[in-house]
């Protein structure tokens, strides 16, 4: 099975940006939904961007224009690039693989996550 592992993360002011990355080990990703997810303390699980079947990008309306996903495919690494970063996007970030269920992801495969913190 796939292993994932994002890296990047890190503390910053508001405005500012990070790119998260996410390798992957131990396979391809080749799974119908490959994405982002974030988690805050006390709150719901939140996807922030997915590649679904047919190669259907989304994003979540408010990191819309800011965050840019990317899987180049000369590589086995995703990429989440954040700009104009808000104390709002403080959370764990995780990559994560799964299925693409009439579009919804059901997501089975994620990493360790890593940290952002927006301070204002």
């Amino acid at each position: 099975q796939v292993q994932l592992v994002e890296s990047g993360g890190g503390s910053v002011e508001a405005g500012r940006s990070l790119r998260l990355s996410c390798a992957a080990s131990g396979g391809e990703f080749s799974s119908t939904c490959i994405g982002w997810f974030r988690e805050k303390p006390t709150k719901a699980r939140e996807e922030i961007a997915a590649i679904l079947e047919n190669n259907f990008l989304r994003y979540k309306d408010s990191v819309k224009g800011r965050f840019t996903f990317s899987k180049p495919s000369t590589e086995n690494i995703l990429y989440l690039q954040m700009d104009n970063l808000q104390p709002d996007d403080t959370a764990i970030y995780y990559c994560a693989t799964g299925k693409d269920w009439g579009g919804n992801c059901l997501w089975n495969v994620r990493g360790p996550g890593t940290q952002v913190t927006v301070s204002s």
